[in-house]
């Protein structure tokens, strides 16, 4: 089992009962192919930069326990979702995943 974490991007179009259904179903897709460890919506944000003539959308990212390559179809839906503007999955280094309580006995280990 690898660690990864997920964010993204809704359209700031849509409202925020839109934007949590929309969530819903991000969730119950990477449900189904790995563990989610922690969901932190970051609510509504302003672009750095304008993409795609918008200037705002909202943030999402999900802490996930996944097999490689088992995420592979939850990415291609997020490439293909009209609402989605940005997504980016990225796998946490070990040390990481471990320092979050991801990986191993589940507890997060204390700063030093």
């Amino acid at each position: 089992m690898r660690a990864y974490e997920l964010m993204v991007i809704h359209d700031g179009d849509l409202d925020d009962v839109a934007v949590q259904d929309e969530l819903k179903d991000v969730r119950s897709r990477i449900e189904a192919v790995s563990e989610i460890k922690k969901v932190d919506f970051w609510g509504r944000r302003r672009f750095a930069y304008e993409i795609d003539h918008k200037h705002e959308g909202y943030y999402s990212v999900v802490e996930l326990v996944a097999e490689p390559g088992a995420m592979d179809a939850v990415e291609r839906a997020l490439r293909l979702a009209d609402n989605v503007v940005r997504h980016k999955l990225i796998r946490l280094p070990d040390s990481e995943a471990e320092r979050r309580g991801m990986l191993g006995d589940g507890q997060p280990v204390a700063a030093e």
